[in-house]
């Protein structure tokens, strides 16, 4: 008895790879420049791995990222989340959504 076995069937297939847009890396540089500006940030980095993409910053170049903005795609679209170390502070379908967590609130300071 012969059996033909597909070698496709059984391999391993590579996600795709995923990419920051155009309006998207817009967003982030123009976010990470008013960082930069206030002297927060110094040095930004990007990587782009199998099915995902992130956005790290950091304070010093030799440091550990402070925040990285990762970009994964599901079967309903792009997630974005936004890490703070091992620290999930926020997820969401749009970027503008997840980017939110760096508005800074406004307080009331009394006497």
């Amino acid at each position: 008895m012969t059996h033909i076995v597909r070698l496709s069937d059984y391999r391993r297939r590579k996600p795709k790879r995923t990419y920051f847009n155009r309006t998207e890396l817009s967003q982030l540089l123009s976010l990470y420049s008013d960082h930069v500006s206030r002297g927060e940030w110094r040095d930004y980095a990007i990587d782009h791995g199998g099915g995902i993409a992130v956005f790290s910053v950091f304070r010093h170049a030799h440091d550990k990222p402070l925040f990285a903005i990762v970009k994964t795609m599901s079967p309903r679209g792009p997630d974005f989340a936004v890490f703070d170390d091992k620290r999930k502070l926020r997820r969401a379908s749009s970027l503008p959504e997840a980017l939110d967590v760096f508005v800074r609130k406004l307080t009331l300071v009394t006497d």
